[in-house]
């Protein structure tokens, strides 16, 4: 799983993108990166090499050598950590730890669209919204649903 999040300033977080990638390879995460985040935005990753390609797609790469620091991980780069906490916790409140794997895209696909509402101030306006995206949408057999969709997007 990948995730990407927006930092606030001077403190907070914005909106969050999840996806579960076949692999950490670069191909994969870049692909992620191109596809959810503004073109030239900042992005702050860990020093994983697969994210090596980034600054060559014109995002300003800042690379954070998690081992070469003498802070722990979720200290440094808080923002992740709180999101993947998050997510555990609710999978496992939300879901009992029933979650199939085979349906992890659609799980992930909720827990952000939940994420990425929470402040709203209408909150009937977010179920009309959903209704909307579900009208839009044309049907998806249970077949597409358990897909493996990175095969379809990388």
């Amino acid at each position: 799983m990948v995730v990407a999040l927006e930092l606030q300033e001077p403190k907070g977080f914005g909106r969050v993108r999840l996806h579960h990638i076949p692999d950490a390879s670069e191909k994969s995460l870049v692909g992620f990166v191109c596809r959810e985040v503004e073109a030239a935005a900042s992005v702050r990753t860990d020093g994983w090499r697969g994210y090596n390609a980034l600054s060559r797609h014109g995002f300003q790469h800042e690379r954070l050598n998690l081992s070469a620091v003498d802070t722990a991980a979720h200290v440094s780069m808080p923002g992740v950590h709180r999101i993947a906490s998050l997510l555990k916790r609710w999978l496992l409140g939300t879901h009992q730890g029933s979650v199939n794997g085979q349906h992890l895209q659609s799980y992930l696909d909720e827990f952000t669209f939940r994420f990425n509402r929470r402040h709203s101030r209408r909150r009937g306006l977010l179920f009309y919204r959903l209704l909307q995206q579900i009208v839009r949408m044309p049907p998806a057999p249970y077949k597409d649903i358990i897909a493996k969709p990175w095969h379809n997007t990388l």
